[in-house]
């Protein structure tokens, strides 16, 4: 376990060390390893949790997934998600769990609520959709990072468990979660929150369903959502080349540690297909905007901040979307995290950078 003093040494390393480049046009801040000038490698703590993954997997041998039916394999993977991470606050969070009614029944959430506040102050709520591919994942794996937005706002946070495929196949997660942004606007004031300072937030495919909430908001002009994260999201499910995005390995720098950073990109690479006999069940075509935004138009979205991870295959695509929000007028900050792979978010408390993306959502959210 890492030294609690080197632990925060680091974090203010990760805040200190970026730089802003441009690509493609746009501006783009990246934070580098907090404690490495090397390019082109792994941060040293994610190194060091592949290795261990690896030698705990040593001798297992991998079944034939083409052998395996699609639903029996999510469950299997759902087994397999999430990360034993840690509180990285230091003022007290109340935690609020209850069951809000959507339009096909009770939608369980939890709200965090940050004790160390003037009463009368109304603040921001972030509505935040956890990741997991839409058939994983759950409150407990984002609960210390929604605490941590929610502190260093501060802001009232919701985290939304929407139902998840293959039981539920699109569009229940979705309606779930564009339902508790409806219930959260409604009871803002029950929550001692500020409805027109509402944003969506979600990793992973909790960004796409924090997105195309903004877009379904967008369509039916509720206009309840001011501002969306997206943390490495998956926009792009069709798999299919645009005007500004080809997925191409050449992308990516890597000058050590292959193996590892290959793993990886090529275990999400040949996911796309697997999410949509999950997901989709040919209830909708991947093309569709509300499962592939990157192919949607994205005029009057409400403005937005993207996060990638260096080694992280959606990487390619988040970007792109950044980009595409930005060249459809939409204001747009563009992170991203050097060394990292996808999911880093789920390692708070281990990887500085996950606390620090929480501040960096925690400090735009306040100046809504």
């Amino acid at each position: 376990m890492m030294n609690q003093d080197h632990y925060n040494e680091l974090l203010k390393l990760v805040e200190n060390r970026t730089v802003t480049k441009q690509q493609r046009g746009m501006d783009m801040i990246v934070k580098q390893i907090p404690d490495s000038d090397v390019e082109g490698t792994l941060d040293p703590r994610v190194l060091n949790v592949m290795q261990q993954q690896a030698e705990a997997m040593a001798g297992f041998e991998a079944p034939d997934m083409s052998k395996i039916n699609p639903i029996e394999l999510a469950h299997m993977l759902r087994k397999q998600m999430g990360w034993p991470n840690t509180d990285v606050t230091r003022t007290g969070i109340q935690v609020d769990a209850r069951n809000i009614t959507g339009r096909n029944g009770e939608i369980p959430i939890r709200i965090y609520t940050p004790t160390v506040q003037n009463a009368s102050d109304r603040l921001p709520v972030v509505v935040f959709f956890h990741g997991g591919g839409f058939f994983g994942g759950t409150l407990d794996v984002v609960e210390n990072p929604c605490k941590a937005i929610a502190e260093k706002g501060p802001a009232v946070v919701v985290s939304v468990d929407y139902r998840l495929a293959p039981e539920h196949p699109y569009p229940a997660g979705l309606h779930d979660c564009f339902d508790a942004v409806k219930w959260t606007y409604e009871h803002a004031d029950e929550l001692g929150a500020d409805k027109t300072k509402l944003a969506v937030a979600g990793d992973s495919a909790g960004g796409n369903l924090a997105t195309v909430c903004s877009m379904m908001d967008r369509d039916l002009g509720t206009g309840m959502i001011q501002f969306q994260v997206l943390i490495y999201p998956t926009v792009n499910m069709a798999g299919v080349n645009t005007d500004d995005f080809e997925w191409k390995l050449e992308e990516y720098t890597i000058h050590d540690h292959q193996p590892y950073i290959m793993a990886g990109l090529e275990g999400m690479r040949q996911s796309s297909d697997l999410l949509d006999a999950i997901y989709l069940q040919g209830r909708e075509k991947p093309m569709h905007p509300y499962v592939s935004p990157l192919l949607a138009d994205l005029k009057g979205m409400p403005k937005a901040l993207v996060i990638t991870a260096e080694y992280d295959f959606l990487r390619l695509e988040g970007e792109a979307y950044a980009r595409k929000l930005q060249s459809s007028g939409v204001p747009v900050t563009l992170i991203r995290y050097n060394g990292l792979d996808h999911a880093f978010m789920d390692k708070i408390g281990l990887y500085p950078q996950a606390e620090d993306c929480m501040a960096e959502i925690a400090k735009q959210a306040a100046k809504l």
